[in-house]
Order: structure tokens, then sequence, then C-alpha cells
């Protein structure tokens, strides 16, 4: 589930532990569920992180980077039940990395990497391979402006639920914040892209710069399965003020006047308000 929100909590959460901190080992501790993939192969990814000084931390999109001083980073992406953390995990059989760091004093002693379901991916990319990921993805959700809008919302026809979603075209939007940005606009998910007005286009600018900041406030949204958590192994709080997702069938708390309906989009499920988005 980790989206933007979540995301940038937890770059935000580990960052001043662990910046400027040598990785003494690099271990991966005995797991009995599904392997995460992990590329290169473990033996070569443990020589070539341990002894390495985390230079910077950062979100690119939906993914933690992990700047080294040989200038490779360790990217992370953890999908839909990957957490980073600096304290104790929720459970120790999905611990998958552990990064050991070099002694500080009142500041963790160690950075880990735990997926529940195992759909979460590590990679050790050089700086060349960093471009090229960069190159695929389109500009950064919290960066994008009405000008930008207008340039992606043009080429296309399809409808703009299935466009936020397209991480070539906009990046660190997912499935939850698509639904609320485009409640809290006031446009249907069905709408063709290239037909929004610009009256439309800004108020979807206003819309993805409020949410994703106040989400980010609320440290993210941890739904009823209970996984997502922030760096220290606690909940987030903007799952308390979802106007829409996962709401099918309670009375839209915007307009008081119509049920909040849940469609199929691009096998991904839409949450809406058939008033206040028509």
């Amino acid at each position: 589930m980790p989206e933007l929100p979540e995301v940038e909590t937890m770059v935000r959460g580990i960052r001043p532990d662990c910046v400027g901190r040598r990785i003494d080992r690099t271990l991966f501790p005995p797991c009995p569920c599904k392997p995460i993939q992990i590329s290169p192969g473990r033996r070569t990814f443990i020589t070539q992180t341990e002894g390495q000084t985390i230079t910077a931390i950062r979100r690119l999109a939906k993914r933690i980077m992990l700047e080294l001083d040989s200038g490779r980073q360790i990217v992370v992406e953890p999908r839909m039940t990957g957490l980073m953390l600096i304290t104790a995990p929720p459970t120790r059989e999905h611990r998958r990395i552990c990064f050991e760091l070099s002694p500080a004093r009142k500041k963790a002693s160690s950075l880990e990497f735990w997926d529940r379901r195992g759909l979460g991916t590590i990679s050790l990319l050089s700086a060349e391979q960093i471009l090229q990921l960069e190159s695929r993805l389109g500009k950064d959700a919290l960066d994008i402006s009405v000008e930008d809008w207008i340039s992606i919302l043009a080429r296309t026809e399809r409808e703009i639920k299935v466009v936020l979603l397209d991480q070539s075209r906009v990046a660190g939007i997912g499935n939850l914040y698509a639904s609320e940005i485009l409640h809290e606009a006031g446009i249907s998910p069905f709408r063709a892209a290239s037909r929004l007005s610009g009256r439309q286009i800004q108020k979807l600018a206003n819309a993805t710069h409020r949410i994703m900041h106040e989400a980010i406030s609320f440290e993210g949204s941890t739904l009823s399965d209970g996984t997502y958590r922030n760096a220290l192994n606690k909940v987030g709080g903007y799952q308390n003020h979802h106007k829409v997702y996962k709401r099918a069938d309670s009375l839209c708390s915007t307009c008081g006047k119509a049920p909040i309906k849940r469609a199929l989009q691009a096998q991904r499920a839409t949450f809406y308000c058939s008033k206040c988005q028509r």
C-alpha cells in the first residue's frame, strides 16, 4: 500500500538516525516466507554495502533511496506491505534485510526492511542505472505544476483516474490517494484526461498538493489490515480523514446527499461520489 505520503514519512523517519552512519554489517535474517527480490545476489550485495557510509536518504516516487559514498544507491521499493524501520519490527519472521550501523549516541543501531507479503524489492544500482530509472518516471506529484498537468493530460484520452496511476506520467500517486485527490477536486474518475477544463486542471493541481502534504503531516494512512507503520513502528493518522477510499455505501461527508460508490478501473477499485464528482 505505501504511496508517496507513506514512503516520504519513512524517509523522514529514518534520515536523522542513518545519514552519516557506516554500514558495519549487512544481514539477511532467516525468513520462512516468500523471498523478496534482491539485486544483485546476496553475496555481492553484502560485499558492496558493508563498510559504506550512507551519505543521503531521499525518496524517488514510491522508492526509498540510500546513497552510499561509493556512488551506488540502495533502492528499496516497499510495494504493498514493505516497511523501513529503525526500531523493532512488527514480527520477527518477516524481516528481510538488516543494516547494522556504526555506533552513534542516542541513535538507532540498525536499519531494517520488513515485508509481510514479500512483494517488495531491494536493488543496488550504479549512478547510470539510477539515471535510467529516473528517466522512466514522470514528474513527482509533490513538484508538479498546473503547466505540467496541462501537458500531461492533453496527450491522452484515458480516464483521469487511470492516468494518475501511471507512474510514467505522474510519479508517486497510488490507488488510495488518486481517489481522494479526484474527490477533493470534484472530478469524475471516468472523465477523459484530455477533456478536463482549465478550471478542473487547476483544482486537480491544488487537490494533489493539499492531499499529499496533509497525508504526510499525519504520517500516512494505516488501513484496516494494520500493515503500514512509520519508521518507529507507529500507525499513521490520515486514514481518519479519508473522504471516499473504502467508504462504499457510506453517505458522502462532502455533500451529505449521495452514497460513496465503488467501481473498477484498470483492475483497481475506485471510490467516488456521483453527486460531487459528476
